[in-house]
């Protein structure tokens, strides 16, 4: 991947169907977050035409999928498959994984297999899908090898679209998601690569307090309209986090044209667009050759 050559780096994008047409979670949770996200008739597209679709735009992306299978029993798109096909098209795709802490020591011995085999660059946590909240100490052997590894941490913070509408939610609770319980994660793992996903509504300023606290800790600014960020999220971004905020879409059902067309609305420095669009990711994810 020739980073230079990169308009921009999309840090949050969700791989929704297998090669077989397995979904990543069930259809009934994925349909109300296409309600929620207005985003009806949008397509499930295979990594090879998200693969496709970012080279067009000269843009490179993470790709995941959430493991979730302890809290809602469908089980998840296999990791390996992910990153083997986002090995086929390494000049735009990121391949990051996805690990039930539930899993436990089973969960540390895929982690390191999938660093050390399949060129795995992170891990994506979704408390309240999976039901767990990120200080609990069942989840910190899987922390303890991800920061072994040198990988990323990616939590979803704030509210979900996934579940919303739905009876009971669909029994994911929100609380999981409050960014001040990754706060002692970056403190028990101080060298832990961290990003917290989207603007972490209603905990916006805890999002903004841990980044700004923590050393390694970072906020992706997915699944929102720029138009809708809050403005001490934007003033921040202008500001002290102008090297920790990372541009994420959460494609497919945000797609970047859109997330990059009310971005250029935004009252951000020209200096920092460059590095919220690219530089900052590239000085993550690929600390040994980026600016």
């Amino acid at each position: 991947m020739n980073v230079e050559e990169l308009t921009a780096i999309d840090v949050h994008t969700h791989a929704e169907v297998s090669r077989d047409g397995h979904t990543s979670l069930d259809p009934a949770l994925l349909g109300a977050s296409a309600d929620y996200f207005k985003a009806h008739g949008h397509r499930q597209p295979t990594i090879d035409e998200m693969a496709d679709y970012y080279r067009s735009r000269r843009m490179a992306a993470v790709v995941f999928t959430v493991d979730a299978e302890h809290a809602t029993g469908h089980p998840r798109i296999a990791n390996e498959e992910i990153a083997a096909n986002c090995a086929e098209h390494a000049d735009v795709l990121i391949p990051f994984a996805s690990i039930d802490p539930h899993k436990g020591r089973a969960g540390v011995r895929e982690a390191r297999r999938l660093v050390e085999q399949f060129n795995v660059r992170g891990f994506k946590f979704h408390p309240s899908i999976q039901g767990f909240a990120p200080d609990d100490r069942m989840a910190y052997p899987l922390y303890e090898a991800i920061e072994d590894l040198g990988a990323v941490a990616l939590f979803h913070t704030g509210q979900t679209g996934i579940g919303a509408r739905v009876r009971g939610g669909g029994g994911i609770r929100l609380k999981y998601s409050n960014p001040m319980l990754v706060d002692d994660v970056a403190v028990d793992f101080p060298d832990l690569r961290i990003i917290l996903a989207h603007p972490s509504f209603p905990w916006q300023d805890e999002a903004l307090a841990v980044a700004t606290h923590k050393e390694h800790v970072h906020i992706d600014l997915s699944g929102w309209s720029p138009k809708y960020f809050p403005p001490q999220l934007v003033r921040y971004a202008n500001s002290l986090l102008q090297d920790k905020v990372l541009f994420g879409s959460d494609y497919p059902v945000i797609t970047p044209d859109r997330w990059l067309a009310d971005f250029e609305t935004l009252d951000i420095k020209p200096a920092v667009r460059p590095k919220i669009l690219r530089d900052n990711a590239a000085r993550l994810l690929f600390r040994e050759n980026a600016k």
